[in-house]
C-alpha cells in the first residue's frame, strides 16, 4: 500500500474539518430555532391561558401587540397573529378617577 504524500493528507483533513464545521453550523442553527419556537409558545401559552380565564395579560399582552405589528415584513406572516394584533387595545391608565 502507497503512503499518502502530506499534501494529500493535509487536503484529507481540511475536507473532514470542513464537514465537521458544516455539522456543527447545522446543529446552531436547529439550537437556536429551537429556543424560538420554544419562547413562542410560552408567549402563546400565557396569552391563550389569560384571554381562557376572560383576563387580559398586561404588559405581555400590550407588549406583543406593540412590537409585533414591527418584527413581521411578510403579509403571510401578519396573518398568523391577526387574533392577537386585531383584539382590543387597553386603554391606558392616567392614574385620575372619573368623575
Amino acid at each position: 500500500m502507497a503512503r499518502r504524500s502530506i499534501e494529500e493528507r493535509l487536503a484529507q483533513l481540511d475536507a473532514q474539518r470542513k464537514t465537521l464545521q458544516s455539522r456543527l453550523g447545522k446543529q446552531e442553527r436547529a439550537r437556536d430555532t429551537r429556543r424560538k419556537v420554544l419562547l413562542g409558545a410560552l408567549v402563546l401559552h400565557r396569552l391563550d391561558a389569560a384571554k381562557e380565564k376572560g383576563e387580559d395579560a398586561g404588559w405581555l399582552t400590550e407588549w406583543v401587540k406593540r412590537e409585533l405589528p414591527g418584527f413581521l415584513t411578510r403579509e403571510d406572516d401578519k396573518a398568523l397573529f391577526t387574533d392577537i394584533l386585531k383584539a382590543p387595545a387597553k386603554e391606558p391608565d392616567t392614574g385620575k378617577a372619573d368623575a
